[in-house]
């Protein structure tokens, strides 16, 4: 139990050191972007605040074996610490170490990979390559998702950064009930209204502002979870950094071509750099910016981008890395640590619209793709017959399902040189890493945005008769706590 003179509300000053990532994969520590402290035996984790700071804290919540506080005045500054760019920064559910010099923040994701391998997996002799940073870290994103409420999240009193939001902070209406922005953390009910975002462009942030505009003036109702009524739910905006196209992909809980046709209109006549505008119907209860059924309204309804030599039609319900740059190094990353050569056999598993299948084929014999997504998978083969690539094959299905019931393309393409696999946060089913094991693979390129997942998986195939030679960390969002991270395994 804590100390008894431990409460809630409570004042004090604290000696800040490194961050804190959960273990689970998690976010509950981890998504706060929070620092561990030590005071009186007591273990603090603290949220606004850099390693290196001595900050005056006010505790929030108050645990058996810690606390949760919040920094709101900083005493003596980290030489790490450095100005956020973003006038929400310490209020929006995104960014949370814009304050911490980007060298630094490079430093913590590689050590969180590090020590994801160290503790979950239980290795201790593996190579660790330097991280590749990010060349841009503002506006690098392809994709923001914005959110409509009719309840805004208002800042208590503009002041210091530190101090702009509490837990207990009013929420009510402003003058219009139509409100488009980003979560508060921890409070997906509520939005931050916000006006710009530092993560995507500057076109972005006007779609964001002239929507917000538009559905005020026409008063369109936003859905409501509660009583499972009203019409807009989200925007999604894509953008090309390399082709300059840009989509629009507004997510509603019903269709109504009187309202999308002017929409489209309109939005096309103010920001010509549109190029497809795309309306998802999302006619269920839960909270996601996907849907049943698309409309494209303006456009071919997706969108391209280029990636080394090759050119990808991406549609609004298909994955596809956020950071286009970025990924173009992470792939590079990837073909050199699978060490192709060309009579090889490559399984891309979780293959999404064909990004890696494609950027590796011209190094190797054949690639077979395996994905869930319909959506992806039709991208994937239109990617690959628009690109003349004529040796990669799109598999649909669920992976597990795929490998254990199945099987029969298993019969039809033998035996995998190397595995290539990109999974979800939530990383691979024990049974996959199982019957990936048991194909017996030379090589396994194992890429990840969740180390802690990732350093799970690799146990489980290092049991089975592999061994992790080097693991090469990626940085895809900067300013965030995410990391990729790409693990290479050879069979002994």
């Amino acid at each position: 139990m804590p100390p008894q003179e431990i409460y809630r509300d409570l004042e004090l000053q604290l000696e800040v050191g490194n961050p804190v990532f959960s273990t689970t994969g998690g976010s509950s520590l981890s998504g706060e972007g929070m620092c561990v402290a030590r005071h009186e035996n007591f273990v603090y984790f603290v949220v606004g605040a850099v390693p290196g700071d001595l900050v005056t804290a006010k505790v929030f919540k108050v645990k058996k074996n810690y606390a949760e506080a919040r920094a709101v005045k900083i005493d003596r500054p980290s030489p790490l610490r450095t100005e956020p760019r973003c006038k929400h920064f310490g209020v929006c559910g995104g960014c949370k170490w814009q304050h911490a010099d980007y060298d630094a923040q490079l430093r913590f994701k590689q050590q969180r990979v590090i020590d994801a391998f160290e503790r979950i997996g239980g290795f201790a002799d593996f190579k660790v390559l330097p991280i590749l940073g990010s060349e841009e870290i503002y506006f690098y994103r392809n994709k923001m998702e914005f959110s409509f409420s009719d309840q805004q999240w208002l800042v208590e009193k503009p002041g210091p950064r530190l101090t702009q939001e509490t837990p207990n902070s009013p929420i009510t209406n402003h003058q219009s009930p139509i409100f488009l922005g980003l979560h508060v953390p921890q409070r997906y009910d509520k939005i931050l209204n916000i006006e710009e975002c530092h993560l995507q462009s500057t076109i972005s942030n006007e779609i964001l502002n002239q929507t917000r505009s538009y559905a005020r003036e026409h008063q369109l109702p936003v859905y409501s979870s509660e009583t499972e009524s009203g019409y807009l739910r989200f925007l999604m905006v894509r953008e090309s950094k390399r082709t300059n196209e840009v989509m629009v992909n507004i997510v509603t809980y019903d269709e109504r071509p009187d309202v999308m046709e002017p929409y489209a209109a309109y939005m096309k006549q103010m920001i010509p750099q549109i190029t497809t505008i795309i309306n998802t119907i999302n006619s269920r209860k839960a909270q996601v910016a996907y849907g049943d059924k698309e409309t494209v309204c303006l456009g071919p309804g997706f969108i391209r981008e280029r990636i080394g030599q090759f050119t990808f039609a991406i549609s609004a319900g298909s994955f596809f890395q956020t950071n286009t740059q970025q990924a173009e190094r992470l792939y590079e990353a990837a073909q050199a640590a699978a060490e192709l050569k060309p009579g090889d056999l490559v399984y891309d598993l979780y293959s999404g619209t064909g990004t890696i299948a494609m950027f590796i084929s011209t190094s190797a014999r054949e690639v077979v793709g395996v994905e869930s997504s319909s959506i992806a998978i039709k991208d994937a083969e239109r990617n690959a017959t628009q690109n003349g690539v004529r040796n990669c094959i799109f598999i649909e299905g669920d992976l597990k399902d795929k490998l254990t019931k199945d099987t029969a393309w298993l019969q039809t393409h033998t035996k995998p040189d190397v595995v290539i696999t990109d999974p979800p946060r939530s990383g691979m089913h024990s049974e996959v890493c199982e019957e990936i094991a048991r194909l017996a693979p030379s090589r396994i390129v194992y890429v990840s945005c969740n180390p802690a997942t990732q350093a799970r998986d690799v146990k489980l195939l290092c049991e089975r008769n592999y061994r992790l030679i080097q693991i090469q960390p990626v940085d895809m969002f900067p300013h965030t706590y995410h990391v990729e991270n790409i693990a290479l395994l050879h069979r002994n």
